[in-house]
């Protein structure tokens, strides 16, 4: 079984839940599919255990995005999420970034954005300034302006047993009215006291035990959490049929094949004049069949 599991908690005396998520294999396959500098990868373990834990949250079926853009030399970084706990992400970078680099530092002025996207209802999309040296500090700023709800995050990275690690805690007092400032602070008190050891290596059990084994505690199972990419020859042949048949044509005369490249896992689908002219046929036909 997968160490990368999402794990979901509730005080039973109090009315606070929290969640704790390991990702292991899925943030070593986001790292080895791309070439970052260390503060960049940083960066996306962090949104990859924050972007888990807010899909976690989801009442229904479908996905959210947590997006950072900015005109520093990391330009765009990115984390999707569906409600399997399915998830992927890439960045750009345009340029330096130093060994110690902060968030500022990184992604100059930005903003983030979460989007969030039902299979069956309206998108949604929040956006809140990057005003915060951390993304923690800027995700707890997110949920106090649109979900009104105390929330606070632990995001962590680092290297455990010689691979890159990452994992985070969620805690949030529930909307049930009854939730009290003091209960929530003390619990937050006690869950900052983990260290990154202990939530790379200790189970979910022994973690909340370590933290919480004076309170209540009760814990679901957990939910496997894995790197899934949807890309497909057959959506790289779409995006090449939406394309006007005469650039697609010029294209290949200039290239003899034209290559279209996946920065959430890296793979690369390559089309010759064969493949070219046999979208462009199938796509008259699903054409001429739908009049």
């Amino acid at each position: 079984m997968s160490n990368d599991q999402l794990h979901r908690y509730l005080f039973e005396d109090v009315s606070v839940r929290g969640e704790l998520v390991k990702l292991d294999d899925t943030y070593q396959r986001i790292l080895e599919n791309q070439d970052f500098p260390a503060p960049v990868n940083a960066l996306l373990g962090e949104m990859l255990a924050a972007t888990s834990l807010l899909t976690a949250t989801l009442k229904f079926n479908g996905s959210i995005t947590v997006q950072l853009q900015g005109d520093g030399p990391v330009s765009l970084a990115v984390i999707n999420g569906d409600h399997h706990q399915q998830l992927r992400g890439t960045a750009r970078v345009k340029g330096e970034v130093k060994d110690d680099a902060t968030l500022p530092e990184m992604m100059g002025k930005g903003q983030l954005i979460i989007t969030i996207e039902p299979v069956d209802g309206e998108r949604y999309q929040g956006i809140v300034g990057l005003e915060s040296d951390n993304l923690q500090a800027c995700l707890e700023d997110y949920f106090a302006r649109s979900e009104q709800l105390m929330t606070r995050l632990w995001l962590r990275t680092g290297e455990h047993d010689g691979k890159p690690h990452a994992a985070g805690m969620m805690l949030q007092i529930l909307p049930d009215g009854k939730g009290d400032n003091s209960d929530f602070e003390h619990l937050a008190q006690l869950t900052e006291t983990i260290k990154n050891e202990e939530l790379f290596s200790l189970s979910a059990k022994d973690v909340l035990y370590r933290l919480y084994h004076q309170e209540k505690v009760t814990l679901y199972p957990a939910q496997e959490v894995v790197f899934k990419c949807s890309c497909s020859r057959e959506r790289s042949a779409s995006a090449i049929a939406a394309i006007e048949r005469s650039e697609v044509d010029k294209m290949v005369a200039e290239m003899g094949t034209i290559h279209l490249h996946c920065d959430y896992c890296g793979t690369d689908y390559a089309f010759d004049s064969v493949d070219v002219a046999a979208i462009f046929e199938q796509n008259a036909d699903s054409s001429s069949q739908m009049q």
